[in-house]
């Protein structure tokens, strides 16, 4: 018998590095995907990730970390489940393979978020972005829903996810 989850899973990219305001959507961002009832996935560090980490515990969610190093103990304080990849940047792979659905909070400063986001758009993964990067293929604006608000962008990944109905989210 196959056990399956009603859980739906969400990954939450952004900056190790980001300025105040771009800390304070990630958080909120978390905050939103606890809400929805969904297990939110990040690289488990620090910045944008333990911003959106701390959102999700503060509002009773739970919390994976992908980790790009060989060490749980790198994971940042608000992650539950850590798992060490050893990886380097390549968790940045795992991190989205594993999450049917990804917000991109922030990204101007590093190529990080850029790296998850290109893969969500590559792998066809319903994707929305707060205040991110923004894809353009052949002229045409690709794939990436710009949210105006933490609780817009989870719900547009979540409606995403339903429609595709055969997807197990």
């Amino acid at each position: 018998m196959k056990a399956t989850s009603s859980k739906i899973y969400l990954a939450v990219v952004g900056p190790s590095r980001p300025r105040d305001s771009i800390l304070e959507l990630a958080e909120r961002t978390g905050t939103e995907v606890a809400r929805a009832g969904a297990i939110l996935l990040t690289g488990g560090l620090g910045g944008a990730m333990e911003a959106a980490s701390r959102g999700a515990k503060r509002a009773g969610g739970v919390t994976i970390g992908i980790l790009p190093g060989p060490s749980r103990r790198e994971a940042n304080a608000f992650v539950d489940y850590s798992i060490p990849t050893g990886m380097g940047e390549m968790r940045n792979a795992l991190l989205i393979r594993a999450a049917p659905g990804v917000i991109a909070v922030g990204g101007g400063g590093g190529v990080g978020t850029l790296s998850e986001i290109a893969l969500a758009l590559r792998l066809g993964k319903p994707l929305a972005g707060l205040e991110t990067w923004q894809a353009r293929v052949g002229g045409t604006t690709a794939g990436i829903k710009q949210a105006g608000s933490p609780r817009e962008a989870v719900a547009a990944v979540i409606d995403a996810l339903r429609a595709a109905a055969g997807e197990d989210i």
